[in-house]
Order: structure tokens, then sequence, then C-alpha cells
């Protein structure tokens, strides 16, 4: 049998419908293992064991008494430093956030899975309101990659991306305003979906605004579909939500590839540069999917780099949650988050309008482009893991980088936040030093089940994501 950490969500629910398992016996078990493990890595800002354990015995209650909830009833998940927590707060690694509440509000994903009968087993570790793709902040430090802790995780998700990869917990939340859920399910090795703009509800709105999207992480591609069965349903809270679609995303994750699917396939996107490793799992990667029955068409530049599109919105954003900050609080805040307010406050109306129109054209184009296609397929980053505590490959202090540019090393990830399309990460290989690599694959607008479907696919065909860390 395989050992409780390394379950997935899917394995875990039918041991507890069998009764070889109880939603107790695996919330102890993973309480130990993060209180044995977690101060090597510091992926969770919170665990409140009493609450975890009544939550679990709950189930196990349920179970017992032939009441159970639902799939997820009893499987253990953590929940985002950006998601609203009744009860617990939700302090974003910041300062300048007062812990004392009132904590009363769940964020709708968080509401969901309650309702769901899941186990909340803590909260993970975020960079300062999310603000970057390494996983410190001021307020607690450090989140290291289990596969190498002298590497980062990747974030804003990092602490989830850590603890899915070090068998902490099956299931864990993201948020993704320019990579967030990608940037750590690559560097950690795990599996993560931006789901379409809209499809799981968000309250209170991002401040980033409308390529800020919350969505599933998990160890396989299976177990995100479950998770986004859950947390895709209706919340009244975010006028932005779509309409239930009725689409069962467990089934599309698990399903085969559609008959004569073309996948379009980008190494570069016409203007990446890609590390050696990367470059060939990447070729590898799409072979095995050409094996399995697709039709790979060798896209030419799609686009443009739409990074100043994106940094104007982004930066503008920043400057709307923070400017207002009072100077004593403003001072308590990342040096390298102050530096991205100042830029953005500066951005003119003009400039901001400007942006706009140019993203309503990119994300046009990308919609023209991707018309018969069931799929886009990207390396999910273009290098591995690089060092902890550095914002950027080559140092802290690397001078090819402002101090707010992350987006110089994600460059496959924030172009489909401002189009809005679903993408997957899926782990697909290893560099040559032992850190994870991962395949990217962004489905047409709405078309969350043909990524997860095309991930899934590839996830079945290889064994990648059966591998874990030697902790």
């Amino acid at each position: 049998m395989t050992a409780i950490e390394w379950m997935s969500a899917a394995d875990l629910a039918a041991a507890f419908r069998a009764g070889t398992l109880t939603p107790s016996v695996v919330a102890d078990h993973l309480l130990s293992r993060i209180a044995d493990v977690d101060k090597h890595l510091n992926a969770f800002c919170l665990i409140d064991e009493d609450e975890t354990k009544a939550q679990a015995q709950a189930a196990t209650d349920r179970y017992q008494s032939g009441t159970a909830r639902g799939p997820l009833d009893g499987v253990p998940v953590a929940i985002k430093d950006i998601l609203l927590t009744t009860g617990w707060p939700t302090l974003r690694g910041s300062k300048t956030i007062d812990p004392t509440g009132p904590w009363d509000i769940d964020a709708p994903s968080v509401a969901r899975l309650k309702e769901g009968g899941a186990v909340l087993i803590g909260k993970t570790t975020t960079p300062e309101f999310g603000w970057k793709g390494v996983n410190d902040n001021p307020l607690g430090g450090i989140t290291r990659n289990p596969w190498n802790a002298d590497t980062t995780p990747g974030a804003s998700s990092g602490g989830s991306g850590s603890a899915l990869a070090a068998g902490l917990c099956p299931l864990a939340t993201g948020t993704d305003g320019g990579g967030s859920i990608r940037i750590p399910a690559g560097f950690s090795g795990v599996a993560g979906l931006k789901p379409s703009f809209g499809r799981v509800p968000a309250y209170p709105i991002s401040p980033f605004g409308t390529v800020a999207h919350v969505g599933p992480m998990a160890r396989t591609v299976e177990d995100l579909g479950l998770f986004l069965n859950e947390i895709a349903k209706p919340d009244p809270r975010d006028w932005y939500h779509l309409p239930d679609s009725g689409m069962d995303w467990h089934k599309a994750a698990t399903a085969p590839l559609p008959r004569d699917a073309r996948l379009l396939v980008s190494a570069d996107l016409g203007y990446v540069s890609l590390h050696p490793d990367v470059a060939n799992a990447f070729d590898a990667a799409i072979e095995v999917l050409e094996q399995q029955g697709a039709t790979l068409v060798q896209a030419p530049q799609l686009f443009d780099d739409p990074v100043d599109i994106f940094k104007t919105l982004w930066y503008a954003g920043a400057a709307l949650l923070l400017e207002d900050l009072p100077d004593d609080q403003f001072a308590l805040v990342d040096p390298g988050l102050q530096a991205v307010v100042k830029l953005g406050s500066q951005i003119t109306r003009r400039e901001l309008q400007d942006a706009m129109k140019a993203r309503e054209a990119f994300g046009s184009a990308m919609r023209e482009t991707m018309d018969g296609f069931a799929g886009l397929v990207t390396p999910q980053l273009p290098i591995p893991a690089f060092e902890v505590g550095a914002n950027y490959p080559g140092g802290p202090d690397n001078s090819k980088h402002g101090a707010g540019s992350w987006e110089a090393w994600t460059p496959f990830t924030y172009p489909f936040n401002l189009t809005q399309q679903p993408a997957a990460a899926v782990p697909c290989g290893f560099s040559r030093d032992g850190l994870p690599l991962s395949l990217q694959v962004v489905g047409p607008q709405f078309r969350d089940d043909l990524a997860l479907t095309i991930a899934g696919v590839y996830e079945r065909a290889t064994d990648w994501h059966m591998r874990h860390p030697a902790l």
C-alpha cells in the first residue's frame, strides 16, 4: 500500500469509503509529518491541530454513519494564506495586517471545501500579497524546495507547492495573477491548474483585477479535476463567476484525447531562451503526446512578448493595493514590492487605458489562433529552480533585472493571465541536478476540460508524478 503521505485525494477518498482508512488517521499522520518535516521547509504559516483533528473526527463520524458529504469529505486540503478563512488569520505574508482580525469570512473556495467536508490542514506561505515568483516574506521568512532545500519552490503559491511535493497534504489551493499556481507547480514537481478566469469564484476580488485566478494544486491531474468540481461551484459574491457549465472536471481529467486532437506546440513562443535541460525535456514530452495520438503543429511566433501590457496592469493593481498605507506601515513592506508600488503609482490613466486596449487585441488574436486546436503546449518555465533567497536566477542583485521584474524568468505564464485561458502544469522530467521540470498545457478560452484532458493523458503515459523527493 502507498504510504499515506503519497496517496492521492482520489485514493484517500476510496479508502475512506472502503473503511480501510479514516480521516482521523490520515489527519494525525499528516500533522505528525508536518511537525517533523516543515521545520526544514516553512511551507505552512499556520497549523491548528485541534481544529484540524475536530474536522477529521467529524468526517470520520460521517463515513461511519453513512452520511459522507461528497468526493472530498475527509480529504486534507491546505489553504494558501491569501484566501480568507473563518477563525484563522489571513496575513498574506505581511506585517501590515492586524492578526487579531476579525476573521469571520470564508473565501468562496474555502466555503465550498467546508461544505463538502474537506479537512483544512493549515495555511500555506506566500510572498507578501503574492507579489513575486519566489516564496519569502517579511513576516515568515523563506520557504524551501523539498527537492533541494537550497532552491526556491517558486511562488506565489510556493507554500502550497512545497507542501504537496513534501507529502504534507494531497491538495492545496493556489492563486495565480501571473503564474502563481504554475510557477511553484513547475519548480516543485506537482500539478496545478490556472482555470479560466471566473471558473472558480473569488471574494474579495483581487486588487490585481481580471488577471488574478483561484485554482487547484495537487500531485496528480486526476486530483485537480476532483478538486475543481468542488471549488468551481457558484458563489453570488463574485459577479465575474462563470455560469455552471455542468462539466464533470474529474471525468475530463481522466478522459482520453479527443479524436483527431490537434495541438499547437511552441518551445519558445518565438522569443524565449531555454535552459538545455528544459529544451530536452520538452522535446521528449511532445513526442509522448504524439505517441498518444495527438497531431502536433509547430507554431510560428504566436505573439510579441506582452510583458509591458502585463506590467502596466499588474503594477497599477499593486499601487491600488498599497500606495495609501501610512509611511510607518509602508516601511514594513518587502522592498521589492515597495518599488513596484512606486512604479505603479506613476502609471498614467492614458497608459492604463492603452494597456487595456492592447490586452483586448491580444486576447482576441489568441482566440483566433486557438480556433481548431485542442490546446497549446509549451514549457512551463524556461529554467529549473534557482537559489533560494534570490528574486532572480544569478543572485539577489542580478543587475539584468529591476526590482519587480520576476516576469523576466516567467515568460510562459503571464501571457495567459492576460488572455484568461485555462493553463495546466504537469511534471515532465528532471534537470541534470535532479530538479523538477514541467509542461504547460493551455486550453482554448473556457475549455478547462481540454487542458485537464491533455495534461492527464500525458501524465498517465509517464511516471514523473510518481517520483518523490528524498527528504
